[in-house]
């Protein structure tokens, strides 16, 4: 895989709702997004970027959802 880009909170959200994924609830600053049975939790911390891991999970369930 390249070089995951650094993403803020905003910015995920973004690319998540364009790939067609639907907010699902918030707990606290956690909010969860759905779509085909794919979940992906996002932290909403303002504007720091997102860890490369949470960068990761993101791209992983986008892949899932194009198999």
């Amino acid at each position: 895989m390249p070089k995951l880009p650094r993403l803020s909170a905003k910015e995920a959200v973004e690319l998540i709702e364009s790939k067609g994924f639907i907010f699902g609830r918030q707990s606290g600053s956690h909010a969860q997004y759905y779509c085909n049975g794919v979940r992906i939790t996002l932290p909403i911390h303002g504007s720091t970027i997102l860890h490369p891991k949470i960068v990761k999970q993101i791209y992983t369930a986008i892949e899932s959802l194009k198999k």
